[in-house]
C-alpha cells in the first residue's frame, strides 16, 4: 500500500463509527464483540499502548455507559473492534456498554436516563445536534476537568476543540475533523460511456467547481431516456458549505445569522437553477420521492451527494448499491470564496449529566486520539480498515486529502444544534435551505424564515450571557 494511503487510512476509522444504524428498542446493553481482531494484533496494541507514557493512570471503575443509536463495539456492518476500544480494554481493562435507542428518540431517551439516574457517560456529539443544544439545556457537562487539550495527546485538536466553546467552557469532546460529511458519489464507468471528464481529473487540475459540475449536469441529464442528475435527501447543506459560511455560524461565544449572507444567497439561486433544468431526480418526473442510490451503480443517476459512511460497509455491500467503478469527490468549489472550502465533520462525544463514570470517558477519548496519532496504532488501523471495508489507494488518498482540506478550512455550521425549531425552520423544503431544490425562489424563503430563526438564537445568546 502506498504510504500517502497507509497515513490517511487513521482518519477513516471513525467515519464509519458515524454511520446510522437500524436500531430495535431502546436501553439494551451489549458489550459482546461480533468480530474481533486477532490475537496477534491484541498484542501488538498492548504492548504500544502500555509502555507509552502519554497514556497515563489507571481506572478503577472500567465501564463507561454509552447511550447511541449505533455501536462502538463491533457490528454487523463487518467492522472490527475499533482499535481506540482495542487500546482501552488493554492499556485500561476497560469496556463500553452499549445502551441502545433509535436515532429518533435519542434525546427524549437520554432525558428519562438522565432523570432516573442510569448513569449514563456519554453520546455522540459529531451528529451537529449536539451542541450547543445540550449544553444550554443542561444534558451535557464540561470536559476540562477530565481532558488537557494541551497535552501531547490533544495539541492537533485543540484548535477544532476551542472553536465549540460555550459560558467558557468545552462540551464537545472533538477527537477528529475530517472532510467525509458530504462527498460526490458517482460511477466512473457511466463518465466514460457518456463521454465525460472524470471529476476526479478536474479536481486534481483545479477544474471543480460550480461551473464544471453544472455543465456534466447538462451534457447527461434527459428524464424521458432515464439519465437523472442529483438524487440524495438533505444534501443541499452540504453542497452550500463550499460558500465557506455556515447558517449558523458561532463567533465570540455567540451564534450568529448568515442566512443574508451574499455568498449564501448565490448558492441558493444556483441550487434554484439546476431545479429548473431537472437536475434534481427527486420529484422530478416518474422519479418520484424516493431516493435511489443504486440508480449510479446501474448507470442512471450521474451525482449521488452523501456522507461517506455510505461506502463504510463490506464491498459486498457498497458495490452491489453503486457498483464496482464507484467513486467521490469533494463538493465542488465556489469560485468567489477565498479558498476551497468543504463540509466539514467532526468526530466528537459529549460528557452526559450525571454519568458515573467520566473518568473513565476521558480515558478512552485519550485512548482515541492515541490511536490517531502513535504510528504503530495507525499502522494496525489501516490494515485493519482495508480488510473489512476493501477501499482502494486511490480512495483513501481522495479521503485523506478531504480530511487535510476540511482541517485547513473548517465550516462549522450550528443550525441543528439549536433546536428542533431551527432546524425544522431550515430544514424545510417548503420554505428553508431546501426550499430552492424544491422550486421555492430564495428571496421568498429568506424574508419567511429569517425573522424567526434570529428570535431562536437571540434567545439562546440571551441565556448564555445570563449565565
Amino acid at each position: 500500500m502506498k504510504k500517502s494511503a497507509r497515513i490517511a487510512l487513521h482518519c477513516l476509522l471513525a467515519m464509519v463509527l458515524t454511520v446510522p444504524l437500524a436500531a430495535c428498542g431502546s436501553d439494551t446493553k451489549d458489550t459482546t464483540p461480533k468480530k474481533d481482531m486477532s490475537t496477534n494484533t491484541r498484542e501488538q496494541l498492548a504492548e504500544l499502548s502500555k509502555s507509552d507514557e502519554r497514556l497515563t493512570g489507571e481506572l478503577e471503575n472500567k465501564t463507561i455507559k454509552w447511550m447511541s443509536d449505533w455501536d462502538i463495539n463491533s457490528d454487523d456492518t463487518g467492522k472490527t473492534t475499533p482499535i481506540e476500544l482495542a487500546v482501552f480494554q488493554e492499556r485500561y481493562g476497560g469496556q463500553i456498554e452499549f445502551h441502545q435507542t433509535t436515532y429518533g428518540a435519542r434525546y427524549d431517551n437520554l432525558a428519562n436516563a438522565i432523570n432516573s439516574d442510569e448513569g449514563i457517560d456519554f453520546f455522540y456529539g459529531g451528529n451537529w445536534d449536539a451542541f450547543p443544544k445540550g449544553a444550554v439545556r443542561g444534558m451535557f457537562v464540561p470536559y476540562d476537568d477530565y481532558i488537557d487539550l494541551d497535552s501531547d495527546l490533544w495539541k492537533d485538536v485543540k484548535a477544532a476543540n476551542d472553536a465549540m466553546v460555550w459560558n467558557d467552557k468545552h462540551y464537545m469532546a472533538i477527537v477528529e475533523v475530517t472532510g467525509d460529511q458530504c462527498a460526490i458519489i458517482y460511477n466512473r464507468k457511466t463518465m466514460d460511456e457518456n463521454g465525460l471528464d472524470d471529476p476526479a481529473e478536474l479536481f486534481e487540475k483545479g477544474k471543480w467547481d460550480w461551473d464544471a459540475f453544472e455543465d456534466m449536469l447538462s451534457e447527461f441529464v434527459d428524464t424521458s431516456d432515464e439519465r437523472y442528475g442529483i438524487d440524495s435527501w438533505y444534501f443541499e447543506s452540504g453542497l452550500s458549505a463550499s460558500t465557506g459560511v455556515p447558517y449558523i455560524g458561532l463567533e465570540n461565544g455567540k451564534l450568529v445569522n448568515n442566512l443574508r449572507n451574499e455568498a449564501i444567497e448565490d448558492y441558493q439561486n444556483w441550487m434554484y437553477g439546476l431545479w429548473q433544468s431537472d437536475y434534481i431526480a427527486l420529484g422530478v418526473g416518474d422519479y418520484g420521492w424516493t431516493s435511489r442510490d443504486y440508480y449510479i451503480g446501474e448507470g442512471k443517476l450521474l451525482f449521488y451527494p452523501c456522507g461517506l459512511w455510505a461506502l463504510g460497509t463490506e464491498k459486498s455491500q457498497w458495490s452491489k448499491t453503486f457498483g464496482e467503478d464507484v467513486f467521490f469527490v469533494p463538493v465542488p468549489k465556489y469560485d468567489k470564496a477565498d479558498e476551497y472550502y468543504i463540509p466539514t465533520s467532526v468526530n466528537a462525544y459529549c460528557f452526559v449529566k450525571g454519568g458515573h463514570n467520566p473518568e473513565g470517558v476521558g480515558k478512552f477519548l485519550d485512548c482515541f486520539r492515541f490511536s490517531k496519532i502513535s504510528d504503530g496504532a495507525q499502522e494496525i488501523s489501516d490494515e485493519q480498515f482495508v480488510k473489512d471495508y476493501e477501499w482502494t489507494d486511490e480512495m483513501i488518498e481522495m479521503k485523506n486529502k478531504m480530511n487535510e482540506m476540511a482541517l485547513a478550512n473548517p465550516v462549522f455550521d450550528y443550525y441543528n444544534g439549536i433546536s428542533s425549531d431551527v432546524t425544522d425552520i431550515l430544514d424545510s423544503s417548503v420554505n428553508g435551505i431546501r426550499a430552492t431544490s424544491r422550486g421555492i425562489p430564495w428571496n421568498e424563503s429568506v424574508n419567511a424564515i429569517y425573522d424567526q430563526t434570529q428570535n431562536f438564537i437571540d434567545e439562546v445568546n440571551e441565556k448564555n450571557a445570563a449565565e
